[in-house]
C-alpha cells in the first residue's frame, strides 16, 4: 500500500509570532470587549484614585480648586498630622486612635447582629407551610429600598429625647419601675455588647451609640435575610428527610445542615457588610452627627468635616487613603479567617 506524502519543499515554515497570534486569537478578543470598560473605569475611577494619593502629599485646599495656583509638596506631613495629634488645633476633641477605636467597635458590634438575625429570620420564613410568606418577604425588603438618609432622619426623630415615640414609652414603662429611659439602653445592650472601655481609654461609649446600634440593626439585617434566603432555596430537602429519619433534632439539622451550606453565601455577605458599615457615612451624619464631642465620629465622617469646615482637601484625601488601607488590612483579615474565598468543590 503506497503512502501519500507532502514534499518538504512546499511547506512553508510558520513563524512564531503567527503562531503566538493564531494562538491569542480569543484571547485578544477578549480584551478588545473589556477596553471600552476599562477606558470608562479609567476615567471615573483609577484616575480619581490616584489623584486623590496625589493630593494627600500636599496641602491642597480651596485655593487650589481653580488650578491657577499649584499646590505646595508636603511629603507625608498630612499623615504626621493626623497621628501626632496636630489636628487637633483645628479639629476640636481630635483623636485620631480614638475615632478609630470607635469605628472598628461600630463595625464589630453590627455585623454580627445583622448576621445572626437575617439567618434566623430566613429560616423562620422558609418552613413549610408557612402562611402569608411572600407578604413578609416582601415587608421585609422595605428598609433595604428606602434610601439611608430618610431612615436616620426618622430613628433621629423617634429617639428624640423630648418627642421621641421611643423615648416617650419608655419612659412610660420605666416610670411604673422607677427606671429612667437611659437605663433601657445601658442594662439591656452592655449585657450583650462588650462595653470595650479599654479600646476608648477615658471615653465611655455614649447613649447615642446604642440608638445608633439599634437603628442600624433595623437597617442591615434584611440584606443578610436576602442572601441566607437565597442559599436556603439551594439546599436539596433530601439532607433534612434523611437526617430526621436518623432521629437528628431540629437544633441538630440547623447546626450540621443549614449553617455549614448557607456559610459560602454568607461568609462573602458578612465581609460587604463589614465594608458598608465601617464607611457607613450618611446614616451616621444624620443621625448623631458624630457628637457628642465626637464620640460616636468615624474616620469617614471625620474627612468630611475635614473638607466642609476647613476645606483642608489634601487632609481629607490622607483620611481617605488611611480608611484604604484600613479596610484592605481588615478584608484581608476576615479573608484569612473565615476563608471567604476558599473553594468548596475539593
Amino acid at each position: 500500500m503506497a503512502v501519500k506524502s507532502t514534499p518538504v519543499g512546499n511547506t512553508a515554515e510558520v513563524s512564531g509570532f503567527r503562531r503566538w497570534w493564531e494562538r491569542t486569537t480569543n484571547t485578544r478578543a477578549a480584551y478588545l470587549y473589556l477596553l471600552p470598560a476599562f477606558l470608562v473605569m479609567t476615567i471615573i475611577t483609577f484616575y480619581p484614585l490616584f489623584y486623590q494619593v496625589w493630593m494627600s502629599f500636599t496641602d491642597y485646599n480651596i485655593a487650589n480648586l481653580r488650578g491657577t495656583v499649584p499646590p505646595n509638596w508636603i511629603g507625608f506631613k498630612n499623615y504626621l498630622d493626623i497621628f501626632q495629634g496636630a489636628l487637633q488645633a483645628k479639629l476640636p476633641n481630635f483623636n485620631f486612635w480614638r475615632i478609630l477605636g470607635f469605628n472598628l467597635i461600630w463595625t464589630i458590634t453590627n455585623v454580627p447582629f445583622h448576621v445572626v438575625i437575617g439567618v434566623l429570620i430566613a429560616v423562620a420564613l422558609n418552613v413549610e407551610g408557612l402562611w402569608f410568606k411572600k407578604i413578609y418577604r416582601a415587608i421585609y425588603i422595605l428598609p433595604i429600598v428606602l434610601p439611608t438618609l430618610v431612615i436616620a432622619t426618622v430613628w433621629r426623630n423617634m429617639f428624640d429625647q423630648t418627642s421621641g415615640s421611643i423615648n416617650m414609652g419608655l419612659a412610660a414603662i420605666g416610670g411604673l419601675f422607677n427606671i429612667p429611659p437611659e437605663a433601657f439602653y445601658i442594662r439591656w445592650f452592655e449585657s450583650i455588647v462588650p462595653p470595650f472601655s479599654w479600646f476608648l481609654p477615658g471615653m465611655p461609649l455614649p447613649l447615642s451609640y446604642y440608638a445608633m446600634l439599634i437603628a442600624n440593626i433595623w437597617l442591615g439585617w434584611p440584606f443578610m435575610t436576602i442572601v441566607a434566603t437565597g442559599a436556603l432555596q439551594s439546599i436539596p430537602k433530601d439532607l433534612y428527610e434523611a437526617a430526621s429519619m436518623d432521629g437528628a433534632t431540629p437544633r441538630q439539622q440547623f447546626f450540621t445542615i443549614t449553617v455549614p451550606l448557607i456559610r459560602p453565601a454568607m461568609v462573602p455577605a458578612a465581609v460587604y457588610g463589614t465594608i458598608t458599615t465601617f464607611n457607613l457615612f450618611n446614616f451616621i451624619f444624620m443621625m448623631s452627627g458624630g457628637g457628642p464631642l465626637r464620640q460616636t465620629e468615624i474616620l469617614v465622617t471625620t474627612a468630611y468635616d475635614l473638607v466642609r469646615t476647613q476645606r483642608l482637601y489634601g487632609m481629607a484625601a490622607a483620611f481617605c487613603v488611611l480608611i484604604f488601607f484600613i479596610l484592605l488590612g481588615l478584608t484581608l483579615a476576615l479573608n484569612w479567617a473565615t476563608k471567604a474565598t476558599e473553594r468548596y468543590d475539593v
